[in-house]
């Protein structure tokens, strides 16, 4: 029996809801069309989280609205460069990427990436979670009119509820199995654009037909130089790029459901820039209306809905905007750290069980969201994480395709105790060594004011600098 099939009996399948999904998919699970593709991006880029980030780059970057708009176009076309890079292996041989990661860092060393992946992954597990519970904190307040003013961690006693409430949805969602994760995530999509065009036309109305003349003020930066705005534009590409870096670094996760790679060729072009022009558009319309209508940038549309004062339209938003994040948390958050926990030790950490553990960190880390991480502020925190994966990007594609030339061992790389992927002891020295000097200087350039002048290009740089140590560590990159 081949290593391959061990792995097959010993983890029960890709399919199965208590097995992991670490094995490859079978042809018939190979089903994913390019509009599953598209929805992945779609409730990405319509996350709370999402909205909350393109609006708050809007004002703390003070440039005109047409730099942030271009730049976020931009960066919608990068990530959509990398993620059919890296999305290509896994929808190539069906593996997600903890198994992708043993080909350049070894069979035990590719644990460390899928570790840091999983991570990062309950970190914005636990904060979708939180940004969720906003939502359905509107809808309590919206029917029943409490308002509950005692205030504990940062949080309201209905604050709790929600984010409590919204946190056990999340285990019943996934314990159902992943048909129910992909249909929520299918249904939810849609409806958030209905929702941010009728705050606009709210928005509208209050502002007797001049939103657009008044928002057009805002879109023109007038004590703005031409490197001001260049540097703006960088700084808002190399924030959206950080943003998405978690997803990127394991597209095979998802890409290897596709049928073929046309498919997630044109899910991911339908999917990131024109889902990026649309949303952008109306977030940067609704953050500027609400600016003109209320006088002050609101960020986050859960307040912006509160403001106009409509029960139905709060209603509606809340259920809306809570379907959206939950779906999204739950395919692009909860899949990496499952895959990532289980591979620590697949044959005692089942699907459920390492489900379990991620909502487990994601209760901690989203009730205390308030009152710590956020402290931090979103650009840091959102920017030190891309800069950490930014390096096993890198590695991954470098050995991927100057390496192997687009080659890999399936067996091989299910082959725990030997094969060519083993390396030293399970470990590939060149690439741990890579990541290590690659992640400090990528980390660095976020924090220390020395290195701000490249804090735009963190996770660009973290990229790069992987991939080229990676290259230079390897005295005979195998071509297999």
């Amino acid at each position: 029996m081949s290593s391959l099939d061990r792995a097959h009996h010993a983890q029960g399948g890709s399919a199965d809801p208590d097995g992991n999904a670490l094995n490859p998919v079978t042809k018939e699970e190979k089903s994913w069309g390019w509009f599953a593709i598209f929805n992945i991006w779609a409730n990405d880029i319509q996350s709370l989280f999402g909205y909350t980030l393109v609006a708050s780059l809007f004002i703390s970057y003070g440039v005109g609205g047409w730099t942030a708009f271009a730049a976020l176009i931009a960066a919608g076309l990068f990530v959509m460069w990398m993620v059919n890079l890296s999305g290509a292996p896994g929808e190539k041989y069906g593996i997600p990427y903890p198994v992708l990661a043993r080909a350049s860092l070894g069979t035990q060393g590719g644990k460390l990436p899928a570790i840091l992946r999983a991570t990062v992954a309950v970190f914005w597990f636990g904060v979708q979670v939180h940004f969720a519970s906003t939502a359905l904190s509107l809808l309590i307040r919206s029917l029943t009119g409490v308002q509950d003013t005692s205030m504990i961690f940062g949080m309201s006693g209905v604050d709790w509820l929600s984010f409590v409430l919204v946190w056990l949805f999340h285990i019943l969602i996934f314990w159902r199995g992943m048909g129910w994760v992909e249909t929520f995530l299918n249904i939810a999509g849609p409806f958030v654009y209905a929702v941010m065009i009728g705050l606009l036309i709210v928005l509208w109305n209050k502002s007797d037909g001049q939103l657009l003349s008044a928002t057009a003020t805002i879109f023109v930066n007038p004590e703005g130089t031409f490197w001001t705005e260049l540097k703006g534009f960088v700084a808002i590409v190399g924030t959206m790029v950080a943003y998405f870096a978690a997803v990127m670094i394991n597209f095979s996760d998802f890409s290897r459901y596709a049928k073929d790679k046309p498919t997630m060729i044109k899910g991911n072009l339908t999917g990131l820039p024109l889902n990026m022009i649309l949303f952008s558009a109306l977030a940067l319309l609704t953050t500027g209306g609400a600016a003109v209508v209320y006088g002050e940038a609101l960020v986050n549309p859960t307040e912006i809905v509160e403001r106009t004062d409509s029960v139905l339209l709060s209603v509606i938003a809340a259920i809306t905007f809570f379907a959206a994040t939950v779906g999204i948390n739950l395919v692009a958050n909860f899949i990496p750290a499952v895959n990532g926990i289980a591979s620590l030790a697949p044959e005692r950490i089942g699907f459920r069980r390492a489900g379990l553990i991620t909502a487990g960190f994601a209760l901690v880390i989203g009730g205390f969201w308030t009152g710590f991480i956020s402290n931090f502020g979103i650009d840091g925190f959102v920017n030190t994480l891309g800069a950490t994966l930014a390096p096993l990007f890198g590695i991954m594609i470098v050995d991927y395709y100057v390496h192997r030339r687009q080659h890999l061992d399936l067996n091989d790389l299910y082959d725990m105790a030997g094969g060519r992927y083993h390396y030293e002891n399970g470990w590939n020295s060149a690439a741990v060594k890579a990541f290590v000097a690659a992640a400090v200087f990528s980390v660095l350039t976020v924090w220390v004011p020395w290195f701000s002048f490249l804090s735009g290009y963190n996770w660009i740089i973290g990229a790069v600098l992987g991939g080229a140590l990676m290259h230079v560590f390897t005295r005979q990159p195998v071509r297999a």
